[in-house]
């Protein structure tokens, strides 16, 4: 069945919400800011091995080469102009606050309801998983990788949830939107996928999982995630370009 990998990723994220929710409940006052601290360092791990994992290689003689250091700088220099014109991350939290206000059993007393929203929306996004794993989905309906996503995104919605309360709940609505649009278009996509599009992919997305990461362990925006999204369409406009180039 296509299209199950993004409904099992789904459902990990209403559980984990959940029980995190009732563990928020449980939790005195003072244990929020640790939880949210260490929401942060756990998501900056996970970009920070993504992006080593993507940007390093072992050559044969033990020394390690750096690659995609010019994507890198092209891609988050064209994607926060992109951004920045645009306006993602104000277009993201207003989403966030018309969501509160039609949720107000969700958002009662929840400060962070938007930022729960907002932050979680991005981070279960912008990596690779969920393009590739959506792509995998909806040609040969094999949901392998989504259904891995799902297990680290339920478990980051728990600690996410702890800390952030309701709004963790709503990223399921981009979750579906996103990753179904994927799965749906996933014909069209497939014969641009190759292996370096999808490490570059890798590579960017990872980038913006840490600076999540950042603006949790610091409790304030250090960085506009939401207007840097457009970093991780550069590479796919480019290997698109070089593959037209060749057929030509």
């Amino acid at each position: 069945m296509r299209g199950l990998g993004t409904i099992i990723n789904i459902v990990t994220i209403l559980i984990g919400a959940t029980i995190g929710i009732f563990l928020k409940g449980g939790l005195p006052k003072r244990f929020e800011k640790t939880v949210k601290s260490a929401a942060g360092l756990s998501t900056i791990i996970i970009g920070i091995t993504g992006t080593l994992s993507e940007m390093f290689t072992v050559n044969s003689d033990g020394t390690l080469s750096a690659n995609g250091i010019m994507l890198i700088v092209i891609s988050l220099v064209l994607g926060a102009i992109a951004g920045e014109a645009i306006d993602i991350e104000e277009k993201l939290e207003l989403v966030g606050i018309f969501c509160k206000n039609k949720t107000s059993f969700l958002a009662k007393d929840n400060p962070k309801f938007v930022e729960g929203f907002v932050s979680t929306s991005l981070l279960f996004c912008v990596g690779a998983m969920a393009i590739v794993g959506s792509i995998q989905d909806g040609l040969i309906g094999d949901y392998t990788i989504l259904a891995a996503k799902a297990i680290l995104d339920g478990v980051m919605s728990i600690v996410l949830a702890a800390s952030l309360g309701g709004g963790v709940f709503l990223s399921v609505l981009t979750v579906a939107i996103y990753q179904g649009a994927i799965t749906l278009l996933a014909s069209i996509l497939e014969p641009f996928m190759t292996e370096i599009l999808i490490c570059n992919l890798s590579l960017v997305g990872s980038i913006l999982v840490m600076a999540i990461g950042f603006n949790l362990l610091f409790d304030k925006k250090v960085v506009k995630v939401g207007n840097l999204l457009p970093a991780v369409l550069i590479p796919v406009f480019y290997h698109v370009i070089l593959k037209i180039i060749t057929i030509f």
